[in-house]
């Protein structure tokens, strides 16, 4: 257990949480398990999380009081801020309170759990109460109803082990290292490869009205599962390599966040606010229809193209955070990229290329645009086919 050092944003809670044991006490931890459960790659990102503090202030899964406290209101029963509740789940009816589980994932011992609440949970009320709808066709919906078990377990967790990934995800206390004292940190969030816009967006955040001029941007992409059309976390993250090798600039932060998706649209805003509190940020750029996502049937967007931003932004004071509205950019022959607003009234020539178009293009082996991707991304995206 440790505390955030002066000089940066205090984690979530006050306290930035550890939860991995010493090598020499893995034995007595694992003496005396009851049973080993081996995790979903959802549930192996939360354990990691959980170890490394990246959700503190929890020492554990939720039990079943704060799950429907944070279901209900987004806050736990002492009233912390929290946007999705952080559950273990099971379909096995063995498993008993008191119970100590080894957690395995691949082969691995991540930890162990010892079990203190355990409840069928009411997963119509879980969707209405987390993402507004009880659809289906929402991918987090039919997550908790198709993926996730029978029951919900919760209780304190003892690390053993990190996953072991493709991509080296740096702990909350690594990332914090390395950030300036006394200077913004501003968190860019993204599950998909880093075009020109993106890096256009990030880097233009630090000039924002309410960020300091000695401010940092950490680039902290997903890579847990996301949804089933998303590029593969181990292709996204040879991306992400290759531009922070390619782009010099000092005040850019590169590092990996193991977080599975949800789509929640204003509570997955949240969630991340609160994430990259605890990694050191003191400012979250949010975007419209941040987290959002469609019907597979209909087309029709579950959220409001600002619902996830005006949400955060009304939670931000609270955490003691601010938010960076996303700049609408756009590209244009005259001057580059452009707000879009500062197009329209110059009578600029806008450039477009869709998400449909690039992959099109990527598979018929066309030259991308450099203004819409950086070579090096386009070579690794060919290159995993």
């Amino acid at each position: 257990m440790s505390i955030a050092p002066a000089g940066l944003i205090q984690p979530h809670g006050g306290t930035l949480v550890d939860l991995m044991v010493a090598p020499d006490q893995h034995d007595a931890v694992r003496a005396g398990v009851d049973r080993v459960v081996e995790c979903s790659d959802r549930n192996a990102c939360d354990v990691e999380l959980l170890v490394v503090g990246g959700f503190s202030p929890l020492r554990g899964f939720m039990h079943q009081t704060d799950y429907e406290a944070v279901v209900a209101q987004h806050r736990t029963s002492s009233g912390l801020l929290f946007g999705l509740p952080i559950v273990f789940d099971s379909s096995d009816p063995s498993i008993a309170l008191g119970q100590r589980l080894l957690l395995t994932y691949r082969g691995q011992e991540l930890a162990v759990l010892t079990v203190e609440s355990l409840w069928e949970p009411d997963k119509v009320q879980e969707a209405r109460g987390c993402y507004g709808t009880t659809s289906l066709e929402h991918p987090a919906v039919r997550m908790i109803a198709s993926e996730r078990g029978r029951f919900y377990i919760g209780g304190r967790v003892q690390g053993l082990e990190l996953p072991r990934r493709v991509f080296p995800c740096r702990t909350p206390a690594e990332v914090r290292a390395t950030l300036p004292e006394g200077e913004d940190v501003v968190a860019f969030q993204c599950r998909n490869p880093i075009h020109r816009a993106h890096y256009e967006l990030f880097t233009r955040a630090l000039t924002a009205p309410n960020v300091s001029r000695g401010a940092v941007v950490l680039v902290h992409p997903t890579c847990g599962p996301t949804q089933d059309d998303d590029i593969a976390g181990e292709v996204r993250f040879q991306t992400y390599e290759r531009l922070a090798a390619e782009v010099s600039n000092p005040r850019i932060r590169w590092a990996y966040l193991p977080y599975a998706m949800h789509m929640a649209g204003p509570r997955e805003a949240l969630q991340h606010m609160i994430i990259r509190k605890n990694y050191g940020c003191t400012h979250f750029i949010i975007g419209r229809d941040m987290a959002g996502c469609k019907s597979s049937l209909s087309g029709d967007d579950f959220y409001g193209p600002y619902e996830a931003q005006d949400f955060a932004r009304d939670q931000a004071p609270e955490l003691g955070m601010e938010t960076v509205p996303s700049l609408n950019l756009v590209y244009t022959e005259e001057e580059g990229y452009v707000t879009a607003e500062h197009a329209e009234a110059r009578g600029l020539h806008v450039r477009k290329l869709s998400g449909t178009q690039f992959r099109a293009m990527l598979r018929g082996g066309e030259e991308i645009p450099e203004w819409f991707a950086f070579r090096s991304v386009v070579e690794v995206l060919r290159a995993a086919g």
